[in-house]
């Protein structure tokens, strides 16, 4: 006699067999999930119905990007000294002399919002963004400012906006995942997938990964081409002998969370056999289509094709995409400690373009009007110099932006100091940004709750307002 996991491992061939060895080898480390029940429903009428977040690894200098401070021009080089004998400190190095930014900020379109020319595509859309330019992390380095960001904590081990979101509202098609990940083609960010966990919910709400960069973006999605046995009838059987099993195992032991999140995992697979190679396939847009997010450039191709992909899987019924811009480490990221010249303008190239071309492409479609479209990264840079041309990490200030529905176009609020060295009026932390995305998709974050080792746990801990001003 065999157990059952002897046997459904030496299930042969077929997308089950497959997913199910790799399933059965990482999934007993879960921990034990909590059910909500709010799928389906809303605490208010929404706005919003799906949304694509862009995150910008490694810190993006709000001061060259978007923060337009004529201090820094007027005493570049200079000694940089905030008055009142404020004590100046880095994160990682010995402050130095006011830097200017590089590149020229201009003031663009009617709302006449500073933006920098590295982004001359972007800046085209200004009118339609919200922009929040008095952002304040708690932390200035990487690790814990992009965990406070994604999941609302410093710590990792907790569950992902994506997955609170997944959790709250359920899919919207039953063939693709409800929350997927586009990380850069150069590798996953800092903390890897913990940016993207699902923590402490059922695992089946945590991000699917999704490497475009992979000859085969998702795995197993078909069976070798050895595996002639694995007919699409052999495979039906397979799947339905699995799914019985799993279904009397789950009666016999009650009710495992667990256990249910992976026979749930299975159907979604099969079903995504069908729906996800035809997502995937970029030869069925147009020439123009391509122009317009850059994929006929080596420079933007990577994250033109992940944001012209995230398009499609809205489309399509995938709730929350994230795409990322930039690996961890020192260096591929929006990191620029060595020099600011010559590291922040790649990354602007490649990502320009992309970004102004999926603004565009929604709102021609009409997809702004039930979609979110959030531009983030997990602090900003210092308004002073680091080894002569760089800039350090500052969780003091940072900017971001978001567009589409339920977002009053034009406008900015709170405003930094002088340098941009502190947030200075109408300060949002990373709480009052998720209450306001969670209340845009119908959900009150303070009642969006899952009791966890004895606290009622929330995507924003104890804080969090609705940032109104910044809602149509």
């Amino acid at each position: 006699m065999t157990t059952r996991r002897e046997f459904l491992q030496s299930l042969g061939g077929g997308f089950g067999a497959v997913a199910l060895a790799d399933l059965l080898a990482h999934g007993d480390s879960a921990t034990t999930p909590t059910t909500l029940g709010l799928y389906g429903g809303r605490h208010h009428p929404a706005r919003v119905r799906r949304v694509i977040q862009l995150f910008m690894n490694g810190g993006a200098s709000q001061v060259d990007l978007f923060d337009h401070k004529p201090l820094l021009q007027k005493l570049h080089g200079q000694a940089f000294d905030p008055g009142a004998g404020i004590r100046v400190e880095a994160a990682t190095s010995a402050p130095g002399n006011v830097l200017k930014p590089p590149v020229r900020l201009r003031q663009r379109g009617q709302s006449g919002r500073w933006v920098s020319d590295l982004l001359p595509q972007l800046a085209k859309c200004v009118d339609d963004l919200a922009f929040f330019m008095a952002m304040q992390s708690r932390t200035n380095v990487h690790g814990p400012g992009s965990y406070l960001m994604n999941t609302g904590f410093l710590l990792p081990g907790f569950p992902a906006l994506g997955s609170w979101v997944s959790y709250a509202l359920g899919t919207l098609a039953d063939n693709l995942p409800t929350f997927v990940v586009l990380p850069d083609a150069r590798g996953l960010p800092y903390n890897q997938k913990g940016n993207f966990s699902a923590g402490f919910l059922p695992v089946q709400h945590q991000g699917t990964t999704v490497n475009m960069a992979a000859a085969e973006p998702m795995a197993h999605l078909a069976p070798p081409a050895s595996a002639t046995f694995a007919t699409p009838q052999a495979e039906r059987d397979g799947l339905e002998l699995l799914k019985q099993l799993n279904q009397r195992h789950v009666e016999s032991v009650g009710g495992d969370d667990r256990l249910e999140a992976r026979i749930a995992a299975y159907e979604l697979a099969a079903k995504m056999q069908l729906s996800a190679p035809e997502v995937f396939d970029l030869s069925r847009e147009s020439a123009g289509m391509h122009a317009r997010y850059g994929l006929d450039h080596d420079v933007t191709r990577d994250f033109g094709r992940r944001c012209l992909v995230a398009r499609r899987m809205i489309e399509r019924g995938v709730r929350f995409v994230q795409v990322w811009s930039g690996a961890g480490g020192p260096t591929n990221n929006w990191d620029n400690h060595a020099n600011i010249e010559t590291e922040l303008p790649p990354m602007c190239a490649a990502t320009d373009q992309p970004v102004a071309g999926l603004l565009v492409d929604l709102k021609q479609r009409g997809l702004l009007d039930d979609t979110l479209v959030l531009w983030n990264t997990e602090f900003g840079r210092m308004p002073f110099s680091q080894g002569g041309a760089g800039r350090d990490h500052n969780g003091g200030v940072f900017a971001g932006w978001m567009c589409g529905a339920g977002v009053k176009p034009g406008v900015a609020y709170g405003e930094s100091d002088p340098w941009s060295w502190k947030a200075a009026n109408d300060v949002t932390t990373t709480y009052d940004f998720h209450a306001t995305v969670l209340h845009l998709l119908g959900i009150d974050h303070e009642r969006l709750t899952v009791r966890n080792n004895g606290a009622n746990r929330r995507l924003t801990d104890v804080h969090g307002r609705v940032v109104r001003e910044v809602l149509a």
